[in-house]
């Protein structure tokens, strides 16, 4: 009888322990993680997210995604948005903490899975590789430049601007883009 009270006594603990310990939250609370308020000492990043060639090549577009619930009619995913910097934080860090808090889908390939040493991604917001065309994808920017290596591998500074746009032919009509703005 006494061990068997001591066996309830503990299990209790154990419950009590582990209930306090537990974090619930709604799903709102949970996408709101990971965000640091701004005050005048932080570093910051702005980001964006844009699939304006997929207006430009709205025919190659599949169909199911002719949609402005995935290609906005301005191509703007997420306007240009400014968060705080961590040290040592990666456009993929930044990217991650920015869809969860503002609810966009992202699905992303791990470093370990590929042959580039890096995370890649695969899709945001519904828009995939090949969503548009043999030659569609997503390709990054920092502060006006292409990086020509994955987005876990480049660590950013503070005042960094990143911009995530989906191509539609290799990046090149992102350039036609840049040029008419």
């Amino acid at each position: 009888m006494r061990k068997d009270l001591i066996l309830i006594a503990f299990i209790i603990l154990i419950g009590v322990i582990l209930f306090k310990g537990t974090n619930i939250q709604s799903v709102e609370e949970y996408y709101l993680t990971n965000i640091d308020d701004i005050t005048e000492d932080s570093e910051t990043i702005t980001i964006s997210i844009r699939a304006d060639a997929a207006l430009d090549s709205w025919d190659k577009l599949k169909e199911n995604l002719r949609n402005e619930q995935y290609v906005p009619s301005d191509g703007v995913i997420l306007e240009e948005t400014e968060y705080v910097l961590r040290p040592k934080d990666t456009v993929f860090d930044v990217l991650l903490r920015t869809v969860r808090h503002n609810q966009i889908q992202m699905e992303y390939q791990g470093m370990d899975e590929n042959v580039y040493n890096s995370v890649y991604i695969q899709g945001i917001n519904h828009l995939y590789e090949f969503s548009c065309g043999p030659l569609s994808g997503w390709v990054y920017e920092v502060n006006g430049t292409f990086p020509d290596y994955g987005v876990s591998r480049y660590v950013l500074e503070d005042g960094d601007k990143i911009t995530f746009h989906y191509t539609c032919d290799l990046g090149r009509d992102i350039e036609k883009e840049g040029e008419n703005e």
